[in-house]
């Protein structure tokens, strides 16, 4: 799973860390319990991801395959990418 920069402090520098599960949702909840709280940080507190950052299980966004239900197979790139606002 790609880490990126600013959530970098929660997981001690690496831009990369493995993940497990099924589902996105899955992997995510792996990610939190294993560097606590970037889970907050990725989603919101209805537990659904925050509106400005962007997850892609492969070459997909989630926001238009199955969301956190999205399955996570073995070997797939996960990468999470914060919104760029700019103009």
């Amino acid at each position: 799973m790609r880490i990126p920069t600013i959530l970098r402090t929660y997981t001690n520098g690496a831009a990369e860390v493995s993940g497990e599960g099924g589902t996105l949702r899955e992997v995510l909840q792996k990610l939190d319990a294993d560097y606590p709280g970037i889970g907050g940080r990725i989603l919101d507190e209805t537990g659904k991801i925050r509106r400005f950052v962007n997850v892609y299980v492969g070459e997909e966004d989630v926001r238009f395959a199955d969301g956190l239900d999205t399955a996570t197979p073995d070997g797939v790139q996960i990468s999470v990418i914060p919104a760029v606002a700019g103009g």
